[in-house]
This record gives C-alpha cells, sequence and structure tokens, in this order.
C-alpha cells in the first residue's frame, strides 16, 4: 500500500484517515456529486475538461459551483505533488473528486474530497488484445424526470444492480442499460460508442447520457482520422449488426466490444477501427496505453 496524502474539507491527511460522518447527507442520501480523472505521464488529463463538468453538475444541484470548482482546481494542482508516489515509475494514477452538501441539504458546508489511488492495469490489460462481451441488462438508465443524464453523481444503485446481472449472464462482462424507450444508452461505467463501416462512429443522443471526457476525445480523434461521427438513436439489434463498438470511460480509455449476448460481434475480434483510434490515442498523450497497462499490471 502508498502512503498517500488526500485532501478534506481544507485540510491534507493521510488517505487512510479519510471518513464523512454518518449524518453526511452524501452517506445518507447519496447526495454526492463526483468527477474521476486520470493522469498520463503524472499529469491530469483533460483536467480542464473534467472540471467544466463538475462545475455543470454542482449547478444542477444547486451548491456554490464557483467557490467549490476554484477550491478544487487548486487542489487537484496540488494534489501530485504531495503525492509523487502515485506517479514514480512511470505509472500513473486516478484523481477522484467528489462533493456532498454536508450535512444539511442547503450545502452551507459541504464535504469536499479530493483522492487518489493507482490504476487497476490488471482490470483491462487483457481486454485491450482480446476484446470485451457486452450484455445488455434489465435494469434501465434513471429517466430524465428523476435527475438530468449530464449530473455526474454517485446515486448508482442501478449501475450496481446491472453489473450485477450482467456478471450473473456472464461472468467477466460490462453491462450495457437501455433507456426508457428501449434504445441502447450507457454502459454501467462506460460510454457506448459503435462504428458503421459507410456511416462512421456513431453514440446515443449525448442528450440521453452522461456526456464522457473520453467519449469527446474519441470524437475528436475519429475528425482528426477523417472518420465521420454522429449521435443517434441505436435499438439493441441495430447495435449488434455495427462493424465495431467500444467502450470509452476515464480509466481505460477505449476497450474494444467482440461478442454482445454471447455472440460474436462482426469478426468476434478488436477490428482495425479500434486500433486506430487508439494509436491515436497513444500519440495524443505521448504513451503507448496498451504496453504501460502490460508493463504494471
Amino acid at each position: 500500500m502508498l502512503d498517500t496524502t488526500a485532501y478534506l474539507n481544507g485540510r491534507w491527511i493521510p488517505s487512510e484517515a479519510l471518513c464523512l460522518p454518518i449524518d453526511d447527507l452524501g452517506f445518507l442520501l447519496g447526495a454526492t456529486v463526483v468527477e474521476r480523472m486520470r493522469t498520463f505521464s503524472g499529469k491530469i488529463f483533460r483536467l480542464d475538461d473534467h472540471l467544466e463538468r463538475l462545475r455543470r453538475s454542482l449547478e444542477i444541484v444547486g451548491w456554490d459551483a464557483s467557490a467549490i470548482c476554484e477550491q478544487v482546481s487548486v487542489v487537484c494542482e496540488n494534489f501530485l505533488p504531495r503525492n509523487a508516489s502515485l506517479t514514480e515509475g512511470g505509472n500513473d494514477c486516478s484523481v477522484v473528486v467528489f462533493i456532498t452538501p454536508g450535512s444539511t441539504s442547503d450545502a452551507r458546508q459541504p464535504t469536499v474530497c479530493v483522492h487518489g489511488h493507482p490504476l487497476p492495469f490488471r482490470n483491462w490489460v487483457r481486454e485491450y488484445e482480446s476484446g470485451v462481451e457486452a450484455v445488455i441488462v434489465d435494469v434501465r438508465q434513471v429517466p430524465s424526470e428523476c435527475w438530468p443524464a449530464e449530473l455526474k453523481c454517485r446515486s448508482r444503485m442501478h449501475y450496481y444492480l446491472a453489473d450485477q446481472q450482467a456478471q450473473a449472464k456472464s461472468p467477466g462482462s460490462k453491462a450495457l442499460l437501455l433507456d426508457q424507450e428501449g434504445y441502447v444508452g450507457e454502459g454501467s461505467t462506460a460510454n457506448l460508442v459503435a462504428y458503421f463501416e459507410g456511416r462512421g462512429l456513431v453514440t446515443p443522443p449525448r442528450s440521453k447520457v452522461l456526456p464522457g471526457v473520453s467519449q469527446q476525445v474519441l470524437f475528436e480523434l475519429a475528425a482528426s482520422l477523417e472518420i465521420p461521427c454522429c449521435e443517434d438513436d441505436l435499438l439493441p439489434e441495430q447495435l449488434a449488426a455495427a462493424d465495431e463498438a467500444f467502450l470509452t470511460s476515464t480509466s481505460s480509455c477505449l476497450l474494444p466490444i467482440v461478442r454482445i449476448e454471447g455472440q460474436p460481434l462482426a469478426a468476434g475480434t478488436p477490428g482495425p477501427v479500434f486500433k486506430k483510434l487508439l494509436a491515436a490515442w497513444d500519440e495524443l498523450v505521448g504513451i503507448g496505453i496498451v504496453e504501460q497497462a502490460q508493463r504494471l499490471a
């Protein structure tokens, strides 16, 4: 275990000392706004984009977005210098920000925390090469009448249940949730992107899912490679007919889907577009993403 330092409500403390009061509404109600970032070569990747998404989440819940984001920005600048062990030897890490309203619903004294940990490369190192299976579960996305899709929060019981169901159906698989209309929405921990020859990348409308920072990176890389991109509803059978499909998230960046519901997707192996996009991601961040995972798993 690494000796790391975390920030909690104005203090830097040992990470192992992090705790919340039992009456904190983040614990009692799951009222927690969150951002998860990662580093490349010891620097937080797309920090400004994550802070902007955090700001929007804070505005949605009605907390003091400007003051909290300013606080978090300063803390993030100081986090890695205080935790150099997390990025030693070419390693990289997760940096997690979470905010709760504290013990009162008006968030007069919010809980603000920034902490980090090594990336679990072993969790996905084989998946870059062999791909993953996706399982469409019965658990649906939370409807927008409950909270907007763009709110990144930790009220995630539906994701937990989706993962449980996916593992029961096919151990090691990734859960895909449908929206209320039966269209493919998102994974429990990632955005879904499909590729159709002649059409390009297709993602579920970003107004219906949590807009992903890595999803935006992927679209920028696709544009640089002259791969068309669009947003459109996808039925499960349309996804199954894709030439390739991917899961994109902050930690693992890009994983290829090679099976859906136990059936091969196209050739059933990571395809050329996946490899081309991942190579472009390598160039963007200045490291070999798969090679790093293999070395550090």
